[in-house]
């Protein structure tokens, strides 16, 4: 498999050490399925382009800006160089403004992941005090960078010979759950409904790898568009339904002895 490259090179500032950083994308949807919307009629490709929303005259793209509503059909505009000198300092370096416990900062507030790794043999000893002293202090380092044509709060984390730099979700993009949970978990359960969740949990337990979240969705598709290039053209079949579960389980006590029978019968995947 040829070396991903980088799609960010830029310098980790820690007061006054310094190295230079590449970062990629730790995920990626290339292999994903992409499909093109075509005319039913003709069999061509059907194509987009931004029109002028009161003549209907295509714009072309030198001429479009980014604009605010201010009023009814009134705009404050921006070049695209406007909006990229606003966080200017943050493009190119990421600099570590302050640490916080790993632990403290809740999944919901991570956004997407990428791997930092040193640029070159220079970088690496800098790097890596940087690095281990964040993995034995058990700190995140908490920085601002720009990604995406736009300012991002980020979090660093150490990860084995690299760091990790998740982009973080924005402070009023995160709903308070506490209204939202407040109804529920006020009656505490048995400890011996307790004890056979317990056991169900249990059953189902297993080491993690990747196969638990494969795309059975893609996988079929990859099936049909391998049958329809050999010229079948026979239907997808249909997904069993599940039946529907019971909103109002009366007997938790029988559910789980229903629950353990299940798993006990069933072989293991």
């Amino acid at each position: 498999m040829p070396q991903q490259r980088a799609f960010w090179k830029g310098y980790l500032k820690l007061s006054f050490v310094t190295c230079r950083v590449t970062m990629t994308p730790a995920v990626t949807a290339s292999a994903k399925l992409r499909f093109r919307n075509v005319d039913r009629r003709t069999g061509h490709k059907v194509v987009s382009e931004y029109v002028d929303a009161e003549n209907g005259k295509p714009v072309e793209e030198e001429d479009q800006l980014k604009g605010f509503p201010r009023d009814e059909g009134d705009y404050v505009l921006f070049e695209d160089e406007e909006l990229d000198d606003v966080a200017l300092e943050s493009t190119r370096t990421i600099d570590i403004e302050q640490f916080v416990p790993a632990s403290s900062i809740g999944w919901i507030w991570y956004d997407k992941p990428h791997y930092l790794a040193p640029a070159d043999k220079v970088s690496g000893e800098a790097f890596s005090v940087i690095r281990e002293a964040m993995a034995k202090t058990g700190t995140a380092g908490i920085a601002r960078l720009v990604l995406y044509r736009r300012e991002h709060p980020v979090l660093l984390l150490p990860r084995g010979k690299g760091m990790i730099v998740w982009t973080l979700r924005f402070g009023d993009e995160v709903r308070d759950a506490e209204n939202l949970f407040s109804a529920a978990g006020k009656e505490k359960p048995s400890g011996k409904t307790l004890s056979m969740m317990r056991k169900v949990i249990a059953e189902r337990t297993e080491k993690w790898s990747p196969e638990m979240v494969t795309d059975p969705v893609e996988a079929r598709l990859h099936d049909i568009i391998r049958a329809r290039r050999k010229g079948k053209k026979k239907a997808p079949q249909p997904q069993k339904r599940e039946p529907t579960p019971e909103s109002n389980v009366i007997d938790i006590m029988s559910a789980l002895r229903k629950s353990l029978s299940s798993e006990r019968r069933s072989p293991r995947r």
